[in-house]
């Protein structure tokens, strides 16, 4: 029972430092890029890469995010 248990916390915790290093998956998404050429349109607008695109924003209702 106490290996069983152990075993499982091991795994978990494990698990849960697995993949994130704490950078972007796309450049446009860090707002430090949001000013750069190819965060602005039209060149982000083919790759659908433009932080408007990536990044939520809360919408308030009845409001459209673009």
């Amino acid at each position: 029972m106490l290996k069983r248990f152990l075993l499982s916390a091991v795994l978990a915790l494990s698990l849960t430092s697995c993949g994130y290093e704490g950078q972007f998956r796309y450049p446009c998404q860090d707002p430090k890029n949001w000013e750069t050429p190819e965060c602005k349109p039209p060149i982000c607008t083919a790759t659908q890469t433009c932080p408007v695109d990536l990044v939520k924003t809360p919408q308030l209702e009845g409001t459209s995010n673009e």
